[in-house]
């Protein structure tokens, strides 16, 4: 064992550090672009309207999708104290999804219903729509935690074979 040497804060955590310093440089450098380019391209008033939306975004999140989400992944740890771990992962997941398409198409609902003058925007029925991507999405999330759960109870089982 003299040979081997195991630093568990050596190079590989300076790896890490180093690309998570690279990406967030990275990152940095895009979003300033990003500002320059909506500076210069841009009316005052549409930045401004970035700048509500953006913050918008940021209270839609954290008022009201950060709170559902939560009291659903609560309500899912108690329902399902049974289930797998990981099945309560894909619940979760289901959960955000459906969050996160309510958040994206209850504004088209609403502008459907106030109406525009443009006959070729906002041409769908989007209720409707986003209730059968509920369901689709609820179907495809059970079917797969049910799927995870029953192959991992079969990895769980002991084995009865006598090799």
């Amino acid at each position: 064992m003299s040979g081997t040497r195991r630093d568990p804060a050596g190079r590989g955590a300076r790896g890490v550090l180093a690309a998570r310093i690279a990406l967030i440089a990275i990152g940095v450098l895009v979003l300033a672009l990003g500002v320059r380019t909506l500076l210069e391209t841009q009316r005052t008033d549409q930045v401004v309207g970035v700048a509500v939306f953006l913050l918008l975004a940021i209270l839609v999140h954290d008022a009201i999708l950060s709170p559902v989400v939560f009291v659903a992944g609560l309500l899912l740890r108690k329902a399902g104290r049974r289930l797998p771990p990981g099945s309560l992962v894909i619940l979760q997941a289901g959960v955000v999804v459906m969050a996160v398409m309510t958040l994206v198409v209850v504004p088209e609902i609403r502008a459907r219903a106030i109406g525009n003058d443009n006959p070729t925007i906002l041409i769908a029925d989007y209720a409707p729509r986003l209730a059968l991507m509920w369901v689709a999405t609820a179907v495809a999330t059970a079917v797969v935690a049910a799927l995870y759960a029953r192959t991992r109870r079969q990895k769980d089982r002991p084995s009865v074979s006598q090799h």
